[in-house]
């Protein structure tokens, strides 16, 4: 199941529940308050698995339960009109930046991080930023990296970023709600948090408050020099 999974599955919840209390009769037999009776249980089914995470059973149960309805309603049994409502998805936009040259634990538990706040777009940094930034050429090119994020579950979106590194322009393009960092770009935080206060932004600045440590190669930094350990 893709992302929106809870809010649209509730908002399809909330469409039958509505219809069930105002629904009239136009011709009602015993067959008629059966099928209806079984919408209510398919209602509080879909309910039910949604409560426990499970949203491909919680969809199918509510599908069945529309299903039902639009029988009768067809039929000529019962009059009713849906609700017109938006079930779009409303998840926030959360923009996440970074170099990801090789990507290891580090980089999945931040992006699944990120994924809890919302829709997870990912800004890969150009070659230029790195060579800027780092003082040395990337590992991989740029377009290898944004590949392999793309790849990543927990990744809705990802773009390189722009050639001359320019985050206001970067905001304005993609137009986060919350822009959230890694534990270790401090430097970033604070340059991008004067901008939003600056130009008077309404996002959310947030980061992650620290590196996960369950294993010891957590970071490229670890495995650049495991490596010049082994074959340097």
């Amino acid at each position: 199941m893709t992302v929106c999974d809870n809010e649209r599955i509730l908002k399809y919840i909330e469409n039958v529940r509505s219809v069930l209390k105002q629904l009239r009769y136009v011709d009602i037999d015993e067959n008629t308050r059966k099928i209806i009776k079984f919408s209510e249980l398919y209602l509080r089914d879909a309910e039910y698995y949604l409560g426990k995470n499970d949203f491909f059973t919680s969809l199918a149960c509510i599908s069945y339960a529309e299903g039902l309805l639009d029988s009768l309603r067809f039929s000529g049994k019962v009059s009713f009109e849906w609700p017109k409502s938006d079930i779009r998805c409303k998840r926030k936009r959360v923009m996440v930046g970074g170099a990801f040259e090789i990507i290891h634990p580090g980089h999945i538990f931040f992006l699944r991080e990120a994924s809890k706040l919302g829709r997870v777009i990912v800004i890969v940094a150009r070659d230029k930023t790195i060579m800027k930034n780092k003082n040395r050429h990337p590992i991989v090119p740029e377009e290898q990296r944004l590949k392999v994020i793309k790849s990543i579950k927990y990744v809705d979106e990802a773009y390189l970023g722009s050639e001359d590194f320019d985050i206001l322009e970067t905001i304005e393009k993609y137009k986060p709600d919350i822009i959230f960092l890694g534990p270790d770009q401090d430097f970033l935080y604070k340059k991008i948090s004067d901008i939003v206060n600056k130009m008077k932004l309404n996002i959310k600045v947030e980061k992650l408050s620290s590196r996960i440590d369950v294993c010891g190669y957590s970071s490229t930094s670890k495995i650049i020099s495991k490596i010049l350990e082994m074959f340097g």
